[in-house]
């Protein structure tokens, strides 16, 4: 056996060669001196054993001399730094839990659900120091080094999300977050296999990572995976993760329908969308609830009232408006009575000389009700709009580019042609979304007393933007922005997206949130104000809650053992120090006692 398997320092068992002059000194000193005490003669003289070697016989009567050299030992010994090699959880002092609180880790397995039991594993794993990293939001550090009694607050706390969680970026997080000789503990599942490069990372660094798999439950999932919306129908996916052909109902308000599913089959499913709050739903549930329901918001009153006032009939925008479904579409002409009841109302191409003062008047009490009004430009303004018109109009120009478009909900993605011949003129409120080379807006909007106002810039028969396949859907979009009404695909988000609310309290369905912008943990609703918007789980992947074991696995993350079974030395230095402090006090006890002291 090598010093070094049992010393980390052999170099310090020099320090043995102290011993060296100790012992020539005790063998070079001289013997006492014998006197002759007349008064002691009486004494009886013990006859003196002799010793086959005088000078063994003198250091072995020296105790003094043994217990220098036992000083002198345990100090080399403690120099040399001994140890006994162990298990390195044993050693550590500082941890880092990484918990998956992704939607797959809700699975249920008959004695709870995956997340219970890696709470309670994560229990077990508690040091002096403990870090705790979580799968939400791409790894998130929900506590930094603190002590076990602040370890175990922060796991009470934790709850599982509807969301896919980031187990890569969460490894990541812990590996920066972990100090020099930390170990890192993964509670997971370990669905797909993302994370297993950044556990090699981790391991390169010289860091202890231990994977801790739980993968009970959810082996025959059948599971909502994907939600489309147009118009006011939404279609939905539904796919057999089992191994075992399945039939479905999937039912939302009052429509449903009947799915038969073969192993690893995808149906649709679509069903009209009711007004309000409603849930599609997927019976018989199983083993993962969380994509057996998906919410769905849509408006109170799906429908948008929309009046056009024309002096021409502009087949052009009205044909645009009629194929919407949620749009009820009513054509007049001035001058006319306006009833109540609009949620938008369109001017456009009017003769100046036929609009009653009650027409305008009409979009004043429309947007003060909080709906909106649309002015389409003409080569003669109607003075009478008044504050309603966002353009101050100067003249007839011609041969304008486009120059600047801002990227809204309104323009995103829709090609803005140049017009033949446009109104010139400055914006007296509000703020241009596409703007013309000289600066002239060509779109323009505004709120206004809790409602909303537009400038339409096109002269109708003197542009051909009337002509792009885009222009419908530019009106579609125009209506319900006007209208307040946002389509429904913008009221239905995926868990883990972001929603931007107008109030800074937002009612979730676990409860209020802070707002005004929101990351949608949970499925469910999230209302502020009047804005109710929907968050569903719909990711393939973390529906596919069926994991196979690590070790059943092949390729990298296979290759991952899932406790690492590695031995670091336990320095036994200090025993060795307090041997020789012990023996060290023994010289000087026995120093007083002969009366050398």
């Amino acid at each position: 056996m090598a010093l070094s398997d049992v010393f980390l320092a052999p170099l310090g068992l020099a320090a043995l060669l102290a011993a060296v002059p100790i012992v020539v000194l005790y063998l070079i000193r001289p013997d006492p001196e014998r006197l002759e005490l007349p008064t002691f003669r009486f004494l009886a003289s013990e006859q003196r054993q002799q010793a086959t070697s005088p000078l063994l016989e003198r250091l072995s009567r020296s105790v003094l001399l043994l217990v220098q050299l036992v000083v002198v030992l345990l100090l080399a010994v403690g120099l040399a730094s001994p140890y006994v090699p162990v298990s390195e959880r044993a050693t550590v002092e500082e941890t880092v839990l990484v918990v998956d609180t992704s939607a797959s880790m809700t699975t249920a397995d008959g004695s709870g659900t995956r997340f219970d039991r890696a709470i309670a594993a994560a229990r077990e794993e508690v040091t002096g120091t403990t870090s705790v990293v979580t799968t939400a939001g791409g790894g998130q550090v929900v506590l930094q080094r603190g002590p076990p009694s602040e370890v175990e607050s922060t796991l009470d706390g934790l709850t599982a999300t509807d969301g896919p969680g980031d187990l890569r970026s969460a490894v990541s997080q812990a590996t920066a977050l972990a100090g020099e000789n930390a170990r890192i503990v993964v509670l997971s599942d370990f669905a797909g296999d993302a994370w297993a490069d950044t556990v090699t990372t981790a391991r390169g660094r010289g860091l202890s990572v231990d994977l801790r798999q739980f993968d009970g439950g959810g082996s025959a999932n059948v599971g909502i995976v994907e939600r489309r919306f147009s118009g006011s129908e939404v279609t939905v996916s539904v796919k057999n993760y089992g191994d075992e052909p399945v039939t479905r109902t999937v039912s939302l308000g009052e429509g449903s329908a009947q799915v038969d599913l073969g192993a690893g089959d995808v149906a649709t499913v679509t069903l009209p969308v009711p007004a309000g709050r409603s849930r599609v739903r997927l019976s018989p549930g199983d083993d993962f609830p969380v994509d057996d329901s998906v919410a769905v918001a849509a408006p109170e009153d799906p429908t948008v009232d929309v009046l056009v006032l024309t002096n021409d009939r502009n087949r052009y925008l009205t044909t645009a408006l009629s194929v919407v479904d949620q749009v009820d579409l009513t054509v007049d002409s001035p001058p006319t009575t306006v009833d109540d009841g609009y949620d938008v109302i369109i001017y456009s191409n009017v003769d100046p000389g036929s609009l009653l003062a009650g027409n305008v008047e009409a979009g004043r009490d429309v947007v003060a009700d909080g709906g909106g009004v649309a002015i389409q430009a003409q080569p003669e303004m109607p003075q009478k709009y008044g504050d309603l018109l966002l353009l101050a109009p100067e003249d007839v120009r011609a041969g304008s580019t486009i120059g600047q478009t801002r990227q809204t909900t309104l323009t995103r993605g829709i090609d803005f042609q140049p017009p033949d011949e446009y109104v010139g003129g400055s914006l007296k409120d509000g703020q241009a979304l596409v703007e013309l080379a000289d600066g002239t807006p060509l779109i323009a909007t505004a709120d206004r007393n809790g409602g909303r106002l537009m400038y339409y810039g096109y002269i109708e028969d003197r542009s051909s933007f009337k002509y792009n396949y885009q222009y419908p859907v530019f009106w579609k979009r125009t209506v319900f922005s006007l209208a307040d009404r946002a389509p429904l695909s913008a009221l239905n988000y995926g868990t883990g997206e972001r929603a931007q609310f107008d109030g800074d309290s937002v009612d979730g369905p676990d409860g209020a949130v802070a707002g005004p912008t929101v990351t949608l943990q949970r499925a469910g609703f999230y209302t502020s104000g009047e804005r109710t918007v929907s968050a569903a789980l719909l990711d393939e992947r973390e529906s596919d809650v069926a994991v196979e074991t690590l070790d059943a696995r092949e390729g990298v993350d296979g290759n991952l053992t899932r406790e690492e079974r590695r031995t670091v030395p336990r320095p036994l230095t200090e025993y060795a120090a307090v041997g020789a402090l012990a023996a060290a006090l023994a010289e000087i006890g026995y120093l007083g006692r002969r009366g050398d002291l």
